[in-house]
């Protein structure tokens, strides 16, 4: 019988602290709480008070090494396409030009002085596959795709979330292939109207013979070289 009212008790005593945080919480609404961030030292330490945030003028800031919404600075890509090799789940899209050597200075360098040799006409990114697992920009040698601290950007379209890097657009892009494919074939040209080259001659070679006495001597094949 005793255990049967100790058990009210501590039911009891349980609802009213309970209760008596809620109501505490409750009064503290009526001043707000301090502005620190979640990644501030002194964020636990505010005093109690509103902390609904006015999304989106008020937003929790992402940490520093979080990886959110892939984005590519297209100025530094030198289209290796290393990250579109290494996504497991194949969210990245890329489609290069070779630039011809009359091109190379409009295509410009990287921010850390490589020089550019594809143009870029298609670069996409599927955010709504990509699994944020960071193998790309691990393997990207200009550092040029990052995960940027962009975390909302839901879209009622799912077409909207792919998104476009590309450098040229598509008269560009028709141009730019239109041009390297006339220079392949000038070249394809000019090699097949040049003098084939000489054959190379051939030089005498020396064979090793063991002698009776059981010596070596050296002697020489008796092969004439024939210049062409």
């Amino acid at each position: 019988m005793s255990e049967y009212f100790r058990n009210i008790k501590t039911g009891a005593s349980t609802i009213a602290t309970g209760m008596g945080i809620t109501l505490q919480h409750f009064f503290n609404a009526v001043k707000r709480k301090g502005d620190a961030g979640v990644d501030d030292a002194d964020y636990f330490r505010q005093v109690d008070g509103l902390v609904t945030l006015q999304y989106p003028r008020e937003a929790i800031p992402t940490p520093a090494h979080g990886r959110y919404r892939l984005e590519n600075n297209i100025d530094d890509c030198i289209g290796c396409s290393q990250c579109e090799r290494a996504c497991p789940i194949s969210c990245i899209t890329i489609e290069t030009i070779k630039v011809t050597a009359d091109d190379l200075g409009v295509c410009g360098k990287t921010s850390g002085g490589q020089q550019k040799k594809f143009w870029l006409p298609v670069f996409d990114i599927d955010t709504a596959k990509c699994m944020t697992c960071g193998l790309c920009t691990v393997v990207c040698p200009t550092e040029c795709l990052i995960h940027s601290p962009v975390s909302d950007f839901s879209e009622f379209d799912r077409e909207n979330l792919v998104y476009h890097f590309g450098n040229l657009t598509r008269l560009e892009t028709e141009a730019k292939k239109r041009k390297l494919q006339e220079q392949q074939a000038q070249a394809a040209k000019d090699k097949a109207a040049a003098p084939p080259k000489p054959a190379p001659s051939v030089r005498p070679s020396v064979e090793k013979t063991e002698s009776a006495e059981g010596g070596d001597s050296g002697r020489i094949k008796g092969e004439q070289t024939e210049e062409q």
